[in-house]
């Protein structure tokens, strides 16, 4: 057999020690950096500050959970979120845009500034909102777009006030009694909704008439729906006439229906009655029966009938016009005929 041996030399050893702790230190080295590394990632999940003007929405696994003001606060890292809410007051106008470089300059919306007095007039009102967050779990998890709700409630809000005034206080006395109807109204509208923003203020900022070529294109507008709305309302007055005369017409017709049906039953019972009285006399005295009925039909028959009785001589002149005999005739020749007979006989 053979074996091998390694010869045993102590300065190997020591060399072979020192290069194990050389390869061993670069990855302590890396774990640490590593472990430093997550601790500093940590401490910068785990620590947040709001602002003063702030309010933070801290959420567990995406739950809104509580409601944090301004200062240091710790959160758990990966675990919870915190969503910062600005508190201060924000705007926006109505009716016109502001510039960055000079927050007077107005660009007129005609959609949002032109409305309608109750004098039927038209007018150019600008507003601006103020508003702030009074609940920030409710501005951020009760509504998509909570400052476009906001904008639409006080759009119709000033609208259904404005429609209220004439042109002459809109303009001039009536502003400060206006702001104040629509503020309220928004405040209502607002707790409806629940949306988390409260109303700071609303000011009028303008109110002037608006141009002709406006003016008469919402009048063409106006006109057409006076127009839609008379041509509904006389189809309405029209349906209203004609329902009722077309039921009185059906029912004229039912009651004549009636009426004619009524009158031919009671002439059948009456002629059946009849029948059975004619057949209870002819059952007592058929000959009798029989010529009384010949000759009530014959008076019903023969009064437009014109007569010709013939006397059986068996002459071939059965004709005899009676209607152009005259009377005159017939009494003269009848005259005529007794004076010859007088005088025949004293001859003889």
């Amino acid at each position: 057999m053979t074996a091998n041996f390694r010869e045993f030399n102590p300065g190997n050893a020591s060399q072979n020690e020192s290069s194990n702790k050389e390869s061993k230190s670069p990855k302590k080295i890396v774990g640490i950096i590593a472990a430093v590394l997550i601790l500093a990632v940590l401490a910068f999940e785990s620590v947040y500050s709001i602002g003063e003007q702030e309010q933070g929405v801290v959420t567990t696994f995406g739950h809104a959970g509580n409601v944090v003001t301004s200062g240091l606060h710790f959160k758990i890292p990966f675990v919870q979120k915190v969503t910062k809410v600005n508190t201060t007051i924000l705007g926006f106008p109505i009716g016109y845009r502001m510039s960055e470089e000079e927050a007077i300059s107005q660009e007129q919306i005609d959609d949002e500034s032109l409305m309608i007095t109750s004098d039927f007039n038209f007018v150019n009102v600008d507003f601006y909102v103020e508003y702030k967050v009074s609940d920030p779990i409710k501005y951020l998890y009760h509504s998509q777009q909570p400052k476009e709700i906001l904008k639409n409630i006080a759009q119709s809000c000033i609208r259904n006030i404005i429609s209220n005034y004439a042109v002459d206080d809109v303009i001039t006395t009536g502003k400060s009694k206006i702001q104040a109807e629509i503020k309220e109204m928004i405040i209502e509208k607002l707790e409806e909704q629940d949306i988390g923003l409260m109303l700071v203020n609303i000011s009028m900022q303008d109110a002037e008439p608006p141009t002709e070529e406006v003016i008469e294109a919402f009048k063409a507008v106006e006109t057409a729906k006076q127009g839609k709305e008379t041509a509904i309302n006389n189809a309405n007055k029209y349906r209203n006439e004609k329902i009722p005369e077309a039921s009185a017409k059906a029912d004229q017709i039912i009651q004549a229906a009636e009426a004619a049906k009524q009158e031919r039953v009671n002439e059948g019972i009456a002629q059946a009655a009849r029948f059975n009285e004619m057949y209870a006399e002819y059952e007592k005295n058929p000959v009798l029966t029989k010529q009384r009925m010949f000759y009530e039909t014959m008076e019903e028959v023969l009064p437009g009938v014109k007569l010709i009785i013939d006397d059986g001589s068996g002459d071939l002149n059965k004709t005899l016009y009676l209607d152009e005999l005259r009377l005159e005739d017939i009494t003269g020749s009848n005259s005529k005929s007794s004076v010859e007979t007088a005088d025949t006989q004293e001859e003889e």
